[in-house]
Parts: structure tokens; sequence; C-alpha cells
């Protein structure tokens, strides 16, 4: 699924790591964070990682102690403009203030304008721009402020949702 979601940015000529990365390289992103995916028909159609803030990131506003951030954020293409992906990232403010954290941070290609607008339209902005070792292109790290931090307390396993949306889990991992 994260093959067919980044795609576009490959065909782009941007070097993402999601576009072909390994079954071992994903595990091993999710270990770093707590991984969460909707379900929609019986299949996996996106997933996001979330991370606490990281004083060791080498992106600045990461290491802020005051900022969550996503990673391998994907909807499936054949289920974007449906609303997974913004379902996702309410599941992920909601994650990150329970985290005690203020504000929810993403890092993605500088050149795909069309991501950069979708977050946009999310209420994300531009806080930094950097260039990762070894990507051919900078990259827009945007954040958004969220709801005051509520009293930090484990990870939620349920998610309530309507009938008709996807179905939202954590991916657990040992």
């Amino acid at each position: 699924m994260l093959h067919r979601a980044f795609a576009r940015l490959g065909r782009m000529g941007l070097n993402c790591t999601c576009f072909d990365q390994s079954v071992e390289t994903t595990a091993q992103r999710v270990r770093l964070g707590e991984c969460y995916v909707a379900v929609g028909d019986g299949r996996l159609i996106g997933t996001v990682t979330l991370h606490e803030p990281d004083g060791r990131s080498g992106v600045r506003w990461y290491r802020r102690a005051d900022v969550a951030s996503l990673h391998q954020f994907a909807v499936d293409p054949s289920y974007q403009g449906t609303g997974c992906g913004k379902a996702l990232l309410l599941v992920a403010q909601r994650w990150a203030s329970e985290h005690g954290c203020c504000e929810l941070a993403l890092d993605t290609p500088a050149p795909a304008s069309h991501l950069i607008a979708f977050y946009a339209s999310q209420g994300f902005r531009v806080v930094e721009h950097v260039q990762l070792q070894g990507k051919s292109y900078r990259s827009a790290v945007l954040s958004k402020q969220i709801d005051a931090p509520t009293a930090k307390r484990g990870p939620r396993h349920h998610v309530p949702r309507s009938p008709h949306a996807p179905l939202f889990g954590t991916m657990v991992h040992q």
C-alpha cells in the first residue's frame, strides 16, 4: 500500500523512502513509534506512524518537547479523497494531545505542492525546510497547533467511528 500511495512521488523523481522500502524497513520504521492503520473493504487502506518528541532528530522542529510528529502517512490511491486521510490526521492529533504535545508536525518533499496544499487545507503551516540525508530534494516541515494537551496516558486502542467510516486500529509491535 505504501508503494502505491507514494508512486506519484516516485514518478516525480523524488526518492522518498516509502516509494520502494522493503518490508523490513517498514517494520523497523513502525517500531520507532506507534502505528495506526485504516481498514476498508477488508484490506489496509491507510497508515500513519506517530512519534513523541525526539531530541536526537535531524529535524530541528521534531526536537521540540511540545511537538509530536507523524511519519509513513499514506492512503491507498483508490481511497484518496474519501476522508480517510483526514480521519487519520484526526487520530494523530488526538494521539499527540494525549501524549502532552501542542503541535503535530510532518515533513514532505517541497516539490510535492499537491501534498503541501492538502496539509495546508488541514491547518498545517510550513515551519522550516531541511535537506534530509540521502534525499535528492529539500523537505518542507509542516506543523499544526492542536488542542491543549490532555493528561498523558497510554495509547488508545479504540477509536470511535461512524458506521460508514473506515475501521481504525493500532498496529501492535513487539
